[in-house]
């Protein structure tokens, strides 16, 4: 891999990037350290080279926009704190997918990055497991170790599980039987490992994706619909036939009346902050700081009905848009959502013609499936931050950066 390393443009470049994807779900220093380098070593070299990408595009635009209406945000925030440090977590994603989408970076890299993030996440499931089965891991769930608690982990699993099966559909006709046999295994490996997080709505994201990847598929290979209704089929049922931990999950909350588990509590927390503070919201990480003393003052200064049983203070609204509007208000919430439909346009309008190339095919799956789980499972919890926000937007960013090589073409 070294020697071919030294053969692109900026090796030392790509090496930081590559490493970057190799540590992400595993060691929080290393992978701060390696987007540190990967962030200068990227200036310095277009500093040097002259050259940042092409020419300004619509997309640069809307990026400045997500960053822009953050910080606006932060600064007016309600409830002041560290409000404008905490908006650094956006900044890294933003800057993540600007410099990836105008980096230029060749299909063989490109193939490179995604490979290391699949490498990593299998690392990732190996050290899980073994914490699980060796009793070193005391929460008694899979976790990835820097991903951390157990729905974030399965939100990161669930975007993974879109790159691999993407993968497999890509490939699957031109890989000799021992590939197919690899591939196949790796995407079983993390799609089951996604149903031992019990996570509810990742799980389902992730069944959804598959199924939406595969009909997508159809105009280039009708093999990858069949074959994933029928998996989905046999897997849905030895879910429900071994009383898997996700069903008894899902039918004991039903039983007692709280299939949300308390969410809607959290939700209306979030929302009568946004009441008070409907432009700017109550700033970055501050919705643990939503307390029921303070909603109630906020429902009286209104004249509302206040009653207690129906809020729930939590540290986060398990909502990417409660929390969004929440902490950032209208104006932050607009920056995300031009993100999302932004994103959602652009898969639509560019998906691959079937006769394109696998690579292209496989960009589009990872970023598709990247979105379906960032909007999809946002409904339900806190999507588009930390190490899966860093996931989704560098998958964004090399199905973007095969857009500006085409258009460049």
């Amino acid at each position: 891999m070294l020697s071919e390393l030294k053969k692109v443009r900026f090796p030392v470049e790509t090496g930081l990037l590559f490493a970057f994807c190799l540590v992400l779900p595993l060691v929080e220093f290393w992978k701060a350290l390696f987007w540190l380098a990967y962030v200068l070593t990227w200036l310095v070299n277009r500093v040097r080279s002259r050259g940042f990408g092409g020419s300004w595009h619509w997309w640069d635009t809307l990026v400045l926009f997500w960053i822009g209406s953050a910080y606006l945000a932060a600064v007016f925030a309600g409830l002041g704190g560290s409000a404008w440090a905490k908006t650094g977590d956006v900044a890294t994603h933003v800057l993540l997918l600007w410099l990836v989408m105008r980096g230029g970076y060749s299909e063989r890299e490109l193939r490179w990055f995604l490979g290391a993030l699949v490498a990593s996440t299998i690392a990732g499931l190996a050290y899980g497991y073994w914490r699980i089965w060796s009793g070193a891991g005391k929460s008694g769930t899979l976790q990835l170790h820097s991903v951390g608690h157990v729905n974030h982990s399965a939100i990161y699993l669930a975007v993974m599980v879109g790159v691999c099966v993407s993968w497999l559909f890509a490939r699957w006709q031109a890989w000799p039987p021992g590939r197919r046999a690899s591939g196949l295994a790796i995407a079983l490996l993390v799609t089951t490992s996604l149903a031992v997080t019990a996570s509810r709505g990742a799980i389902a994201a992730g069944f959804a994706l598959v199924l939406l990847l595969a009909a997508a598929w159809w105009p280039r290979w009708r093999g990858a619909l069949l074959g994933s209704v029928a998996a989905a089929t046999i897997a849905a049922a030895l879910l429900v036939g071994l009383g898997a931990e996700v069903v008894r999950k899902q039918l004991d909350n039903a039983a007692a009346g709280n299939v949300l588990s308390f969410r809607d509590g959290i939700w209306r927390m979030g929302l009568a902050a946004w009441e008070k503070y409907p432009w700017f919201g109550v700033g970055k990480d501050n919705y643990g700081r939503i307390t029921p003393d303070r909603v109630r003052e906020w429902r009286t200064e209104a004249g509302r009905e206040y009653d207690a049983s129906r809020y729930v203070q939590f540290p986060h609204a398990h909502n990417l848009y409660v929390n969004t509007l929440a902490e950032r208000g209208a104006v932050g919430f607009a920056g995300v959502a031009a993100l999302l439909v932004a994103w959602l346009v652009s898969l639509l309008r560019y998906r691959p013609r079937p006769d394109a190339g696998d690579f292209a095919w496989l960009a589009w799956g990872g970023a598709a499936g990247a979105w379906l789980v960032t909007a999809g499972v946002g409904i339900v919890n806190t999507t588009l931050h930390h190490e899966h926000g860093q996931l989704v937007v560098l998958l964004l960013g090399v199905w973007l950066s095969t857009l500006t090589a085409r258009r460049a073409s």
